[in-house]
């Protein structure tokens, strides 16, 4: 695949809730969570609420001692409220009130990509409903290098505390852009020097026979739907995912992390060991 596009020319779980008709306000929950928002935006942590003899002493210790030294209300409720504002989740003791989530513009990733050194490696999603898989697709695109991913307005899961919980807090580190319009967005990609590859259970191409090293998005769509093909159309190709066993497709966020992982490996990346 030639690279010969031009540079461009001259960014445990949570429950949003409307409040005071324009605020928005954002519960996220679970150790991990909790305290990746308080190193990664610890001014926008509202408040802390904790249940007597549920939150671990060593989290607690960290997460008192970040919210004292940032000036962030602390409150021990009982459990049971902890549980309905978690809406039945795991809270492990924890939940932390964020001020709404801020997502980022187009031209915020691609700066990052910029800024980095490194090629621009997104990952855009298209119609992914599911938070879980969502949250683990953040975990992944964090964890593997990407710039940052991208959403639909429509038709696709926000920024929740489901998805905050299934992404182990990389939602607070890794940028996130909600766009109107993905096709849209695949030509502004293309205009910016950017590879577009949609991952298709039913593409004859492997995804190590392709160059995956240069700037490049990867596109990936919901479970059973897949990317479509109104999406699919403005990609530059497809690549498919080998399998032996008997089972036709994989999860979408399976998916994502293998393609990333690919992409990370061809790119001479080494992430950290542990992470």
């Amino acid at each position: 695949m030639a690279r010969q596009r031009s540079p461009r020319s001259s960014e445990p779980r949570s429950v949003e809730r409307e409040r005071g008709g324009s605020r928005e306000e954002r519960y996220v929950y679970g150790v991990n969570p909790v305290l990746e928002a308080l190193r990664a935006h610890a001014e926008r942590v509202d408040r802390i609420f904790t249940a007597e003899g549920q939150l671990a002493a060593k989290a607690a210790a960290e997460i008192f001692s970040r919210a004292r030294d940032s000036g962030i209300r602390l409150e021990r409720v009982p459990r049971e409220r902890l549980a309905a504002m978690a809406e039945g989740g795991v809270h492990q003791g924890v939940i932390a009130e964020l001020r709404g989530f801020e997502y980022m513009e187009l031209e915020d990733l691609l700066e990052a990509a910029e800024e980095s050194g490194r090629p621009a490696l997104l990952v855009v999603l298209d119609g992914i409903q599911d938070p879980h898989n969502f949250g683990a697709i953040i975990r992944s695109a964090h964890a593997l290098g990407a710039h940052g991913v991208v959403i639909a307005k429509d038709r696709a899961v926000p920024v929740t505390g489901v998805v905050a919980k299934a992404s182990a807090g990389a939602v607070e580190h890794c940028p996130i852009a909600r766009v109107v319009n993905l096709s849209r967005t695949l030509e502004e990609l293309k205009e910016a020097g950017v590879w577009i590859a949609a991952a298709d259970p039913d593409s004859k191409e492997p995804l190590w026979s392709a160059r995956l090293d240069g700037p490049l998005a990867v596109v990936v769509g919901a479970e059973g739907a897949g990317v479509r093909e109104g999406v699919l159309k403005h990609c530059d190709f497809r690549l498919g995912i080998p399998m032996l066993g008997q089972v036709g497709s994989l999860n979408a966020s399976v998916s994502a992390a293998i393609l990333l992982y690919e992409a990370a490996r061809q790119r001479g990346t080494r992430p950290a060991a542990g992470s």
